[in-house]
């Protein structure tokens, strides 16, 4: 019925079309943009683009100012350097820029017109709550991670580079901003920006660098707001597979906070270095029994740690070494070697056998190696268990894929 309507409808919406030539000027003086990536071969982006007019249509009713909210397009055949420099995977790709800056978080919503546009009056909201007194400071939700800004004046540069943050970032921490006689008592030495972390004993930490210069103020309130080891749940599972990492996963049972902060602080001690090979996790062993369950385990074993490389699971030996120093940073070296997979085949490499001892790998208690859950195989008498976790990623039933990443 929405096809039919957008056919017969004169007043059609007006969508940029984006090239290598226009697509910087138009994006980076654009508060919002939300941009298209489809291919006129697609069937879904076929289907999406009268929704997408349509919802083109509604927002600029409500945001004429041509710079308040774009809606754009790229045709990935005829640019494939803009695909490619924005990496494009699948087509419809519905991506969110702010004055220029890609959001981390593309859009994933349903494909309505109203489903659209209430996204983007959400993205046009205040993302920073104003306290009108101090005594709210004490009562902000200490499980989320919080960040307050104290200015003496709303109209100033320091709180415009904040908000500019705050826009960013609002998914991942709470903002709060206070002005005035209101604020005074905590701006002894100037306009003030501080961290909240998550528990109620953990102190503050207080920003120390310009309050006028965005991208420092950016880096280290993402630090804050975006943790090393991220949880992952079946809302975020598509987002977090398409990032095209492996996985270090803990699983743990909820409550049991001991062995996660024991696993963040060896990641952060052991791996920093691997940040951006390889995505930290933590997950919810009741929530994810079927990965458990393909890495033959069970919510009774846990705490677990795995890899998930998308085509098989690799089980860490004992959680009890976590923190014999560099024994976690092995286990993901050995992924990036392929050393997980071939010990999983032919047993312990030559080198790691000591004289006399057995190479039957069937018999040594090495890294299990199990077929991906989220990948599924032909064989699975000669393979690991397939991956749990690929099967979280986009949908064929959703986008065209344009290829399958080949992991360990």
């Amino acid at each position: 019925m929405l096809q039919v309507s957008w056919l017969f409808n004169p007043t059609r919406g007006e969508i940029t079309s984006l090239d290598s030539g226009n697509i910087d000027d138009i994006l980076n003086n654009a508060d919002v943009a939300l941009v298209n990536f489809y291919a006129d071969w697609c069937r879904f982006s076929q289907m999406l683009h009268p929704i997408f007019e349509e919802a083109s249509n509604v927002i600029k009713e409500e945001y004429p100012d041509k710079n308040q909210v774009v809606f754009a397009r790229v045709d990935c055949d005829q640019h494939s350097d803009i695909a490619q420099r924005y990496r494009i995977s699948k087509y419809p790709t519905l991506k969110l820029f702010r004055n220029g800056m890609m959001m981390k978080r593309e859009y994933r919503g349903q494909r309505s017109v109203t489903a659209i546009a209430d996204y983007i009056r959400q993205q046009k909201s205040n993302p920073i709550r104003e306290v009108q007194d101090l005594e709210e400071i004490n009562t902000v939700d200490r499980s989320r991670r919080n960040i307050i800004g104290y200015f003496e004046q709303k109209d100033s540069d320091n709180y415009r580079t904040f908000e500019r943050v705050a826009n960013i970032l609002h998914d991942d921490c709470v903002f709060l901003s206070a002005f005035g006689a209101i604020s005074k008592a905590e701006r002894f030495s100037g306009d003030n920006i501080i961290y909240k972390p998550p528990g109620e004993n953990a102190p503050d930490m207080v920003y120390l660098g310009s309050l006028t210069n965005f991208d420092l103020i950016y880096a280290w309130t993402q630090d804050k707001c975006v943790p090393l080891v991220r949880e992952i749940t079946f809302e975020n599972g598509e987002e977090l597979t398409e990032e095209g990492l492996p996985f270090l996963i803990l699983f743990h049972m909820k409550d049991d906070l001991e062995s996660l902060e024991k696993f963040q602080q060896e990641v952060a001690r052991q791996l920093i270095s691997e940040k951006g090979t390889i995505n930290f996790l933590h997950a919810d062993c009741d929530k994810f029994r079927h990965p458990l369950l393909h890495i033959q385990k069970t919510p009774t074993d846990c705490p677990v740690i795995a890899i998930d490389s998308f085509r098989h699971m690799y089980v860490f030996p004992d959680f009890n070494d976590l923190s014999v120093p560099g024994k976690l940073k092995q286990f993901v070296l050995d992924l990036h070697s392929g050393k997980l997979h071939r010990e999983f085949h032919h047993g312990p490499d030559p080198t790691d056998v000591a004289p006399g001892q057995s190479t039957d790998h069937h018999n040594e208690p090495n890294t299990c190696c199990y077929c991906s859950v989220f990948q599924p195989i032909q064989d699975v008498a000669s393979s690991p268990p397939e991956s749990s976790f690929q099967k979280l990623a986009p949908s064929e039933h959703r986008y065209t894929l344009l290829r399958e990443k080949d992991e360990l």
